[in-house]
């Protein structure tokens, strides 16, 4: 009994520290359960799922993750630091993870997450741990040879979760790829400037796909952070269906 309350205070503890640092945790429903999303900081973030552990873009040192299993499933999504951070891999339990990348962030993976890598290209799929994964095309427009993010590098996701359709949009603009998405449950949208796009361009490329949630992410730009606010209420002026959910996710701000 004694080791059993013991275990119950270190386990709060880890959980109190982990909430400390980062946004709460939101859930969505699921035909096999509750979907997790936690929010860890810009583009990073943790889905749980059916005792499975997805780690999106996973920055911040192995302390920003204190509380959270480790991975079953890594996503990578480009080369920048703020997707992939090396030091973070190193130093997380990332052993039982299969590591899902395109191939320029798979060739620059750690050796030993190199094995563990399933390379995906633009348009392709995979199924792993029983979620298909979807690789969606995530660049700037115009094409320029010279685009901080060029169309073939890098990837968006869709992941199909218990029957939801969680999209996630890496580095990208209003792209064609991404306003044909169809029947997307959970979008988690970029809007910063100069790297992906503006405020305006984020919500009319959502009132074009219509997801049932959105949420804005990875939007700490050059100047500082998007208007969020804004980005809501340009999205419910024009549909009251989509639930925009704002979360901080620049705890330090």
């Amino acid at each position: 009994m004694k080791f059993k309350t013991i275990l119950a205070l270190l386990f709060s503890i880890a959980f109190l520290r982990a909430s400390a640092q980062n946004a709460s945790p939101d859930q969505v429903d699921t035909k096999k359960g509750p979907l997790t999303i936690q929010p860890i900081e810009h583009a990073s973030l943790v889905l749980t799922w059916n005792n499975r552990t997805i780690y999106v873009d996973p920055t911040g040192g192995a302390e920003a993750y204190e509380g959270i299993k480790s991975p079953d499933m890594i996503l990578l999504t480009d080369i920048h630091g703020d997707h992939l951070d090396k030091e973070t891999l190193k130093a997380l339990s990332t052993k039982n993870a299969v590591v899902i990348a395109p191939k320029a962030v798979a060739d620059q993976l750690p050796e030993n997450l190199q094995q563990q890598a399933v390379v995906l290209n633009n348009g392709e799929s995979t199924t792993q741990l029983d979620i298909p994964v979807k690789a969606i095309a995530m660049y700037n427009l115009p094409e320029n040879a010279d685009a901080m993010h060029p169309k073939g590098r890098g990837n968006g996701y869709v992941l199909n979760i218990g029957g939801k359709k969680i999209y996630l949009s890496g580095d990208t603009e209003g792209t064609p790829e991404m306003r044909s998405l169809k029947n997307i449950d959970v979008a988690f949208i970029c809007m910063n400037l100069p790297y992906t796009m503006d405020v305006d361009q984020a919500a009319n490329a959502v009132l074009d796909f219509k997801p049932k949630i959105v949420y804005p992410y990875h939007y700490r730009g050059k100047n500082g952070l998007s208007d969020v606010e804004r980005f809501k209420k340009m999205v419910n002026e024009k549909s009251k269906q989509i639930e925009v959910r704002l979360k901080n996710w620049y705890p330090e701000s």
